[in-house]
């Protein structure tokens, strides 16, 4: 009888600009399913007929939270993630915000749930995040931002307790072949 291996949901956690969506959208690339968290909150946002901006994006996220409990995204996100799992062994989930996500995740997703911090210095993630085409922040929004995570949002939980890390310091091919290295030592394929 062969073992059939385990469910896995690869959680990229991390602070804005430090490259989690990089690495998802890579992984994407490479064949895996990949669910982005802030997708529920741009539906969200576009559900209530506003425009997608950094400010919506975070009055809506912050809003969530605050009336539907700290998992609120991971419990909106959940059917999109068990219906995956049903044909795939593994997922990939980019940008899992809160502790209480994470709780509700590894309590409910009927998956290993391995975290992936994604690391690199403040100003580096600030630089980024100023020169991105899309959502760009000035440097003292992106400060904000980052209070903002961690004071209303538990972010540091999650990247607290990842199971691997991952220093995105230079060009993205470093950042995907460290990715590489990882997907090969804990033996999965899309």
């Amino acid at each position: 009888m062969t073992k059939i291996p385990p469910s896995r949901a690869l959680a990229l956690v991390g602070m804005p600009g430090a490259g989690k969506t990089l690495c998802a959208e890579y992984l994407e690339k490479r064949g895996f399913f990949q669910f982005r968290f802030g997708r529920i909150v741009i539906e969200e946002v576009e559900r209530r007929g506003q425009s997608i901006t950094p400010e919506n994006e975070t009055t809506v996220r912050e809003e969530l939270r605050q009336n539907e409990g700290m998992d609120a995204v991971a419990k909106r996100a959940l059917p999109y993630l068990q219906a995956a799992l049903k044909t795939r062994a593994v997922i990939i989930i980019d940008g899992l915000y809160s502790f209480s996500e994470y709780r509700t995740l590894r309590k409910t997703l009927n998956a290993e749930l391995i975290l992936v911090a994604i690391v690199c210095p403040r100003a580096l993630r600030y630089t980024r995040l100023t020169t991105r085409p899309i959502r760009p922040l000035t440097l003292v929004k992106a400060e904000q931002r980052d209070f903002q995570e961690i004071e209303n949002l538990e972010k540091g939980g999650p990247i607290a307790m990842a199971d691997y890390f991952l220093t995105n310091e230079r060009d993205p091919q470093a950042l995907y072949d460290q990715l590489d290295t990882l997907i090969e030592r804990l033996g999965i394929a899309p």
